[in-house]
């Protein structure tokens, strides 16, 4: 584990990014009923799954600092013309150490729920890219 006792405190944000391409089948679903489950509608679950995921990232990923996150916030949008979910996660804490893996994991495991709720209607669903936004605070900032 990467010792970063003599580092400051300071605010860190990351911002993560999933994009899921669904079939026809499934993009047809979401136009016309929002996939409602008796558990609540996929964006809904996927939201607090990734906010939990993120929470546990250290649990995670080998050798990760534990972070106390002072927010996480998950955005998920379906684009109708494209048949995608972009799935946008934030992530932010005061602490020693940064929170890019939070944002990942936290939109890395909402599109993996949306794949769980969906996989009835196809398994056919894509979870494309996973990629860091945009991080600050620490020793740079990084803005794609």
């Amino acid at each position: 584990m990467v010792d970063v006792g003599e580092k400051k405190v300071s605010e860190r944000f990351a911002l993560a990014q999933t994009i899921i391409e669904l079939p026809l089948e499934v993009a047809n679903e979401i136009k016309t009923t929002g996939l409602s489950t008796p558990k609540g509608t996929i964006f809904e679950i996927a939201t607090i799954a990734g906010t939990q995921a993120a929470k546990k990232t250290s649990d995670l990923i080998p050798l990760c600092h534990v972070i106390p996150l002072d927010s996480v916030k998950l955005d998920l949008q379906f684009d109708g013309n494209t048949n995608r979910i972009t799935i946008q996660c934030q992530a932010k804490a005061t602490h020693k150490t940064g929170v890019e893996m939070e944002a990942l994991i936290g939109s890395s495991i909402a599109a993996l729920t949306v794949y769980d709720m969906c996989k009835a209607l196809s398994h056919d669903i894509v979870i494309g890219e996973t990629k860091l936004i945009k991080k600050t605070g620490g020793r740079s900032d990084f803005s794609r």
